[in-house]
Order: C-alpha cells, then sequence, then structure tokens
C-alpha cells in the first residue's frame, strides 16, 4: 500500500517496454514489434548481425491513419519507432539519429520514458 507523501518509482526500462507492448502493440489501429539489435558470436569465431539496424529503436511497428479525402480516403500505415529508455538511461547518438529520420520521413518516432510520452506521440 503507497502511504501519503510517498513517492513511486519510476519503473525500469525492461518494464516500460513489456507496458508499451501490452498496452500499444495490439490496438485496433497500430501493431508494435520487438526489435533486438545486436551481434551474436559462435563458438567458431563468426559473427552475425540481427535486428532493423545499429541504433534502430527497440520497437518498430506502424499505426494506420485514414488519409485526406483528397487522397481519395485510402487507409495508410504509418512507420512507428519507440526507443524506450529508463530514468537515468541515455540514448546513444545513433539512437538518436533513427529517430530523426524516422520523424523526417514523417513517421512517428518517440523517445519514451513513459506510457504518457507514447499516448502523446500516438494520438
Amino acid at each position: 500500500m503507497k502511504r501519503p507523501g510517498s513517492v513511486t518509482a519510476a519503473p525500469s526500462e525492461r518494464t516500460l517496454l513489456r507496458t508499451i507492448l501490452r498496452e500499444f502493440g495490439s490496438r485496433a489501429d497500430m501493431r508494435l514489434f520487438r526489435n533486438n539489435v545486436g551481434v551474436a558470436v559462435y563458438p567458431d569465431g563468426s559473427r552475425v548481425a540481427y535486428g532493423l539496424c545499429p541504433g534502430s529503436s527497440d520497437l518498430i511497428g506502424f499505426q494506420t491513419i485514414l488519409v485526406t479525402p483528397e487522397m481519395i480516403g485510402q487507409s495508410i500505415a504509418r512507420v512507428v519507432a519507440i526507443e524506450v529508455k529508463g530514468p537515468n538511461t541515455r540514448s546513444r547518438p545513433e539512437q538518436r539519429n533513427f529517430l530523426r529520420v524516422v520523424s523526417e520521413a514523417g513517421g512517428t518516432a518517440i523517445l519514451a520514458r513513459s506510457l504518457d510520452d507514447v499516448s502523446k506521440g500516438t494520438a
């Protein structure tokens, strides 16, 4: 039970990521997918890179939007990239660059430290 005047700690990055996926990942107008990025090194020394690209966001997906009547009323999917960060973690330059590129191309790019950040960015 929370005591009056007590401060609730911000969720960890992992907890926030899971919460965002649960709350937003399967909305009727949106799909989000976990994007792990890294390199696997096998015992023989060979390496395999995985993930979309270095710096790509933790969550990648799309949000369906209705195109204006001037564009024949078609629905299209707009790219959504969400970089999830905990209360004490910083985004790396390549992560900020990825978000910038998505935004400049007309997509939705969000640096999320809370569910509110995602709500505001996908409204």
